[in-house]
């Protein structure tokens, strides 16, 4: 099985029953609405993937009856695409650590598929509930604060930054373009090697080629069975960098600190460097 999936399969694939495509956007449904591709359904990354209250994921329950009201049961083969690309691959790892079996991504999402030519719609489809019964969580593609500190120094362990430079380099804690918001301290992790996630993918969004992928990895990572833990911001980066790594290479130890930037560059005692 394909965690990968490319436009000409969803387009063969999209009236077979156990496909559930999901659009998945950081701000709201308004791009979802202002045109998807047929048959997706439109998703907001925290209503759909956090606890309404803790800044954690939802309870094993939860998540079986918010899957079960989209109509998507254990069975069912969920396909994401994010706007942009990054809520895409954080919707894959959730849903992983989370249990579910069959998870993958479109390569390239809208971009790719626009660009393409293929059509978008504002019709929204309809859903038949469904019985959820998910199987236990991957704990192991986690890491926590914890987990980090113990990783800074320690022979063997990989910590990879997949922020901007101007975020690595501690001139910003937000992205570039945006309000620079998101932790009180600037710097990065000590230790962490720098390799921007956009570094992966090609302009349409699509991910470049396993060769270049793995040489741009290897300047970092010696081995597929080196830890590795990787972090951004809030997480959605890094998810796009474990899935390439897991995913596209066959990497076997890596681990996203979700907790990212947002946490540790806002605790009280944390070691930074710049």
């Amino acid at each position: 099985m394909t965690s990968l999936v490319d436009t000409e399969w969803i387009a063969r694939n999209l009236s077979d029953p156990r496909v559930c495509l999901i659009e998945i956007n950081w701000d709201g449904r308004r791009d979802y609405q202002a045109g998807h591709i047929p048959g997706a359904l439109g998703w907001n990354w925290k209503t759909a993937l956090w606890d309404p209250f803790e800044r954690e994921f939802p309870s094993n329950a939860e998540f079986a009856a918010r899957l079960g009201a989209a109509g998507i049961s254990a069975q069912s083969i969920v396909v994401f695409y994010g706007a942009p690309v990054q809520f895409g691959t954080y919707a894959w790892w959730v849903f992983k650590l989370l249990g579910h079996a069959d998870v993958r991504m479109l390569d390239g999402g809208k971009v790719k598929w626009c660009a393409e030519g293929r059509p978008l719609t504002q019709d929204e489809p309809n859903t038949t509930s469904a019985r959820y019964h998910g199987a236990a969580r991957s704990g192991h593609m986690r890491a926590g604060r914890d987990d980090v500190l113990a990783a800074i120094g320690r022979a063997g362990s990989v910590i990879l930054d997949h922020r901007s430079m101007e975020e690595f380099s501690g001139e910003r804690v937000g992205l570039p373009g945006k309000p620079d918001v998101g932790a009180e301290r600037y710097g990065r992790i000590p230790g962490a090697k720098h390799l921007p996630f956009d570094s992966l993918l090609n302009k349409d969004t699509s991910f470049r080629c396993d060769a270049e992928i793995r040489e741009m990895v290897g300047k970092h990572v010696g081995s597929p069975d080196t830890p590795v833990i990787s972090y951004c911001r809030l997480a959605h980066r890094a998810t796009l960098a474990s899935f390439t790594m897991t995913e596209l290479l066959g990497f076997e130890n890596v681990r996203v600190y979700d907790g990212s930037w947002t946490e540790w560059g806002s605790m009280v005692g944390m070691p930074i460097e710049r």
